[in-house]
Parts: structure tokens; sequence; C-alpha cells
């Protein structure tokens, strides 16, 4: 049952986010917290609707005829979520009904490719440019589906089919995710930060294309490695798994907030060999004084998040063709500051969650240009020597409507 009140919820947090653009975990959260009497389906509601406009705002757009923030709420219940005249009979006001029946008769096919995608006209024909027609359009579907929820189950202290187990003895319903050894697919949406295996550290969210990264880098225990981009560490501990509490992690970022995330996670982990760093800036001296000691490090660089659309639908209308520029151009530096950790014989991993080649495999192929100390490596034998199937060119390519993850690249290196 639909209320006029969530509506209504919805209509003025999708307002404050079409006017101001930011970004909408942080709107979401926000507005929770200044509503907390809100119960949980009202919350429910109120999320899935501004996610679904998120995710589809072009195409409901043209089918509602408007994009106030009211309109786009109703077609999007309409046309996502399925409601029929009668579900929001007594919702909607009398001038509504016209609207209703004005999306349910809207037809996508009509509509211009860009909007069927639910893209922005630069991004698709990046898109068509790079891929065609016909995988551009499989490439905008599978980024509009909803994510599934993965776990990374920390091998430190179980194993994966124990904890398949237990969750499936709690009525939690999962399979093994088809490349990560420690990962886990959930079929729906559980509050698993509520179960004691979650509150035990045995395991974590992760998407699986992120657990990946853990295994290119391949650290082996007792070796000195860094993380380089690792916000609040997720990657991180993925890391301290494979080392199996020996050797030293440096978690580095410049954002001390983020950073600040990693600790109670690590606890819960019982991760003890992790040294978080809050980075002044690429030329950090503390940093410097690592310069070609670490046998491994891992640079998942700030990027677009154009491969995570899935989970956050409204970058893709907050970034334009400009800011990927300069993107790319800091995802660089980052790297050239980051590669001068490496020691002789040591790895380097590049990694973005973006779908476009200006932040992956151009910023690759000037790195490997300009430092000819390091060779290229193969990522796909590298992951083969970790014994994950995975077919892949000698870079990783991750795709959501391919591998059913987040859509990831990486290039790995290994200095002389």
């Amino acid at each position: 049952m639909i209320f006029r009140a969530q509506l209504a919820r919805a209509e003025a947090l999708l307002g404050e986010l079409l006017a101001q653009g930011g970004p909408a975990d942080a709107a979401v959260s926000r507005y929770f917290r200044a509503h907390r009497n809100l119960g949980q389906q009202d919350r429910a509601f109120v999320a899935e609707t501004v996610y679904a406009v998120l995710r589809r705002r072009r195409s409901l757009a043209v089918a509602a005829g408007s994009d106030a923030p009211r309109a786009l709420a109703i077609a999007a219940l309409v046309r996502v979520r399925g409601l029929s005249g009668r579900a929001l009979d007594g919702v909607l006001r009398e001038d509504e009904l016209a609207l209703v029946a004005r999306v349910r008769a809207a037809r996508s096919e009509t509509f211009a490719p860009a909007v069927r995608a639910d893209l922005p006209d630069w991004l698709w024909e990046r898109l068509v440019a790079l891929h065609g027609d016909e995988e551009a359009m499989r490439i905008a579907q599978g980024l509009l589906n909803p994510a599934a929820l993965d776990l990374r189950v920390n091998l430190a202290k179980s194993g994966r089919e124990e904890v398949l187990a237990r969750l499936r003895a709690d009525g939690i319903e999962g399979a093994p995710t088809p490349y990560s050894p420690a990962g886990i697919r959930l079929a729906g949406k559980p509050a698993v930060n509520r179960h004691p295996l979650f509150r035990q550290g045995v395991i974590e969210v992760q998407d699986e294309g992120s657990q990946l990264l853990a295994y290119l880098l391949a650290p082996r225990r007792g070796e000195m490695i860094a993380d380089y981009c690792a916000g609040a560490g997720g990657k991180t501990l993925a890391l301290a798994m494979l080392m199996r509490g020996t050797g030293r992690i440096y978690a580095m970022d410049v954002s001390s907030r983020r950073l600040g995330e990693l600790a109670p996670r690590a606890a819960r982990a019982g991760v003890s060999n992790v040294h978080a760093l809050v980075l002044s800036g690429e030329g950090d001296a503390r940093a410097k004084r690592l310069a070609s000691k670490l046998d491994r490090v891992l640079v998942d660089a700030p990027c677009s998040g154009f491969g995570t659309l899935r989970r956050n639908p409204d970058l893709k209308w907050r970034h334009d063709a400009g800011a990927i520029r300069e993107l790319a151009t800091k995802q660089a530096s980052i790297l050239g500051a980051a590669a001068r950790l490496v020691k002789p014989g040591g790895r380097l991993v590049y990694a973005t969650c973006s779908i476009l080649p200006e932040e992956n495999e151009d910023v690759a192929r000037a790195f490997a240009a300009a430092h000819l100390e390091f060779d290229a490596l193969s990522c796909r034998e590298a992951l083969a020597a970790q014994r994950i199937a995975l077919e892949c060119d000698d870079q990783l390519r991750l795709w959501p409507h391919r591998h059913g993850c987040d859509g990831f690249f990486a290039a790995a290196f290994q200095r002389r």
C-alpha cells in the first residue's frame, strides 16, 4: 500500500537531489537522519523510488512529459515498480490520473537510443563509438539493472562453504560467485550487517570485481605492500586476508575521514598488520620514505565510477566529458607517485571502476611509455596463477552484463 505521505517524502528528496546535484547516497542518509521517525517501510519506499528515478531519469521524463520531481516519482512507480492506477487510488490528485495514463501508454521503442539507454547523450555516443550500437545498448542495460549483494568471506577465519551453510540455516540464500574464491552472491538484500558472521568479521560486503583486484595484486605472506587509494579499506582487508596476518600493509589515502572507517573494520576482521597513513598529497614525505621498498602496490584510483552505475546512478548525471579529462590527468599523476614505492621485481596494479578508456587503457598506456622501468604483466596469467579462470586480455575488463559484477578495469606491471 502506498500513502500520500510516502510519495510526498520521495518528491521532497528528489527535488533536493535534482536541484543540488550532490552525491545521492549522502543526500538520502542526510534526509533519513533528519526524519528519524520514519519506519523501515517508509525508508525503503523513499529510497527505492528515488534511486529508480535516478537510474531511469531520461526515459521517465519522456514518458511523463515532465521532469518535475513529483511527475518523475509517479512515472517511476508506474514504469519501474509496475503499480497500476488502482494501486495509486487515493494517493494521486485527480489531475494526475491523466499522467498515469500517459506514462502507461508510452512505448520505449519510440524513444531515442540515448533515452532508452538512460544515459547522457555524450556518454551514449562515446559507448557507441567504442562498441557499436548493439553492444552499447547491452552495456547500458547491464548498468540499469540493480546490483546483487556480494559478500567476501574472510578466509582467514572460515571457509566459504561453511559460511554458505550458516547463512542458509538462518534463511539467507546465496551461491558462490563465479570468479572470486572468497565471494558469495546473495539472492536478496538482507541486512547482513546485523548477522553474527558480520559482527565477528567473518563476512564483509564487497563486490566480486573489487575482490578480484586483491587476487590480481596477489600479495604473499610476509611482504610489504600498499593500498595507495585505500578509502574505507575494503580492498585493504581483502589483501590482509590473503597475507594471513603477516607482513605489513600500508593503507594510504588523502581522506582522513574515509580512512578512519578502516580501524573498526580491521578490528572486527582480526587484522593487526595494517598501518593507516593519511597522505598530504602525491608528494607526501612519509610515503617518500617508502620509495623502492614495497613488494606490491595497488592503485584503485579515483574515477568517474561509471562502472558502479547500478549502485550509484546519480554519477552519470554529475560527470561530463570535461570532468573525465580532469580525472584522467589526476589518475596519471597518482599512478606515477605510487609507482615510486615499488621495489625492483615488485608488482604494481592500476585499477578503476570506470568503463571509459580515457581513465583506463589510455592512462595505462601513457604510464608504460613514460616508465620504461616497468614491464606490463598479463592479468589473465596473473589470475590463472591464483586459480581464477577468467577469460580476459592482458588487461582486465569486467562488465555487469557479462560478469555480473561492477564494471572494473585493471592493468598490472612489474618493475625490472
